[in-house]
């Protein structure tokens, strides 16, 4: 058999042999895709799950089963002073809107004191910290995303009253891959 002839058979050969496969392999064009959608949620302001989380007022208005897994939004409604130290995610990244009042937030030892309006990224691997300066009480919403942290606050907000145990702590935020510094 000559070269031209064999390279022609084959190639042939090959494309009948592999078809199905790709025909398989490719979405139905004609279908509308399988999609795993969440209902939507309208959150008002006076809504959501409240947890005190050693101090750090929280009301939850989206958790991971509203969003399939993908963000968990909370507010944050803070007295001066109050603050959370310096600490690493391994698991997720997280967005801080300040609201109302002034934060001091530390990411990658550079602080800066956040306003009304103003937001800052902390990418899970690098170390911050955030505490409510000035005089007023600070609202900050906070997105996490992916979702997941929410079970590390419901069991946070379970600890007794008073000074907080910063072993049980370090152990409860551990379970999310959560490290102080």
């Amino acid at each position: 058999m000559d070269r031209k002839r064999f390279i022609k058979n084959s190639g042939i050969g090959l494309g009948i042999a592999l078809m199905p496969g790709v025909l398989l392999s490719q979405p139905n064009l004609f279908s509308t895709p399988h999609v795993s959608l969440n209902d939507p949620k309208v959150v008002k302001d006076d809504d959501g799950d409240v947890l005190n989380v050693i101090g750090d007022v929280q009301t939850h208005k989206l958790v991971g089963a509203d969003t399939n897994n993908q963000i968990v939004e909370w507010v944050d409604n803070v007295a001066p002073g109050v603050g959370i130290p310096p600490h690493i995610h391994t698991k997720e990244d997280e967005i801080f809107r300040v609201v109302k009042g002034e934060v001091e937030i530390t990411v990658k030892n550079k602080s800066t004191i956040l306003k009304a309006g103003d937001i800052a990224f902390a990418p899970k691997g690098i170390a911050h910290a955030w505490k409510v300066v000035g005089t007023e009480k600070a609202k900050m919403i906070t997105s996490a995303f992916p979702a997941g942290i929410e079970f590390v606050f419901q069991e946070l907000a379970q600890l007794p009253a008073g000074p907080p145990n910063f072993e049980k702590v370090a152990e409860i935020c551990g379970k999310q891959g959560i490290t102080f510094v």
